[in-house]
């Protein structure tokens, strides 16, 4: 087997240092010897985004939020998905994947940090979350391997009920909270439910030819006024 080639590293801002790895053409960042995310795998972070933006159809001019980057294919997904009058705001904390995508993983980025309806802040979704009061009509959430802080420990106020009720805020009517898991989670999902959500939990594929290991992504909607 080729042997991996370190190309960077990078300190999460009050959390663990992430190392980018590069075999062959494919890609991995890498989380305290555990791979985080691969190029080899994104399937299950396309579905992120097409099955959001599926419960978005007939939406004039959706809004959607993005957090965080990571290797760019919810965001690509989301840009094929929506049309020429969607917007996606991305909210990426660390600033070394965006050097990364735009140096190393440029073939990977395909130009879509480069879209006119991009908007690439980099900031804590979470605060972006907070600061967005009735502004999106989906927020897509891919920022740990789960709903806990497991890049950085302040992320769990991302998944609370604080953070839930914070998210539905920032949501229009109808709006929809999407939130990418690597595996089941019933007590998140419960926490869910307890805040009056209408959830659909769905299992995908980690790759996106259908195979792989399973995913989950919890579709939470806001309630029409």
């Amino acid at each position: 087997m080729q042997a991996r080639e370190f190309i960077g590293s990078a300190k999460v801002p009050g959390g663990a240092e992430l190392t980018l790895y590069r075999r062959g053409r494919d890609f991995m960042i890498v989380l305290e010897g555990n791979e985080l995310m691969s190029s080899r795998m994104s399937g299950s972070e396309e579905a992120l985004a097409n099955l959001s933006c599926d419960r978005l159809r007939g939406r004039a001019r959706p809004h959607l939020l993005i957090g965080g980057y990571g290797m760019g294919f919810t965001l690509r997904a989301a840009l094929a998905a929506l049309g020429h009058d969607g917007q996606v705001t991305v909210a990426e904390l660390v600033p070394e994947i965006i050097d990364w995508a735009r140096g190393p993983m440029a073939d990977l980025m395909a130009g879509c940090l480069d879209d006119p309806r991009v908007r690439l802040l980099q900031a804590d979704v979470a605060d972006v979350i907070e600061a967005g009061r009735g502004t999106y009509d989906a927020i897509l959430l891919d920022v740990d391997n789960g709903p806990d802080g497991l890049v950085r420990q302040a992320n769990d106020r991302i998944y609370s009920a604080r953070g839930i009720a914070a998210a539905m805020a920032a949501l229009r009517p109808g709006g929809i909270l999407a939130i990418w898991s690597a595996a089941p989670d019933a007590a998140f999902a419960r926490r869910l439910a307890r805040a009056g959500l209408a959830v659909d939990e769905v299992a995908v594929r980690a790759r996106s030819n259908g195979k792989g290991p399973r995913h989950v992504i919890w579709f939470a909607t806001r309630r029409a006024a």
